[in-house]
């Protein structure tokens, strides 16, 4: 019988992700602290593929060493401009000021997904988008985050490329997935790969 699969993650945008693919999984938050472990890691952390692979991979720990036969999930995804990384906005005015940030730039999203189970790493992936947003003016950003509503505060680039977000961009390199914070195909792969999923 395989094990069971628990999603180390609150995001019910994973969750549905990996159930509309077939999974029977279990979706269980991390408790960690995110930016204590990225200050921990110094100047390391600017690296934003390093800093989400150690992110999922810290979630993935904490929840396999609560349910050690489990094979647990963990994701992380890391925005970047100009080096700089980006984390969610505290509030609607922080958003505002990101998206401005935002507007004409291009960005980088880097996502990392990681198997734990019995507290030993089984396999890691990270996959990168590029994200270039049009130019839009303050009175079109103040109008976008007025229809979005409070939700872009859980998203780090204050967009939801699903819904209205798709509006502010111009170009988009990545898959899908990758942006919506979970690269699902090479994980698909990986768990049929180890017979935990038909295939």
């Amino acid at each position: 019988m395989a094990a069971p699969i628990i999603l180390a993650s609150a995001s019910p945008h994973r969750s549905a992700m990996l159930k509309a693919a077939g999974l029977v999984i279990e979706a269980i938050s991390a408790e960690i602290d995110e930016r204590a472990v990225e200050q921990s890691m110094g100047d390391e952390a600017r690296d934003g593929e390093l800093l989400a692979s150690v992110l999922a991979e810290a979630k993935a720990a904490e929840v396999s060493s609560r349910y050690p036969d489990a094979v647990v999930i963990g994701c992380d995804q890391t925005m970047l401009m100009n080096e700089e990384i980006f984390h969610k906005p505290s509030d609607m005015n922080e958003a505002r000021r990101n998206l401005l940030r935002l507007s004409g730039q291009t960005h980088r999203l880097n996502s990392a997904v990681t198997l734990v189970q019995g507290g030993q790493t089984l396999w890691r992936h990270v996959a990168v988008a590029s994200m270039t947003m049009r130019t839009f003016d303050p009175g079109y950003a103040g109008r976008y985050l007025a229809a979005a509503g409070d939700k872009v505060l859980g998203s780090v680039g204050v967009y939801q490329i699903e819904g209205l977000g798709i509006n502010l961009f111009d170009k988009v390199e990545g898959d899908f997935f990758t942006i919506v914070g979970l690269p699902l195909l090479p994980l698909l792969a990986e768990l049929r790969n180890r017979k935990l999923i038909d295939g």
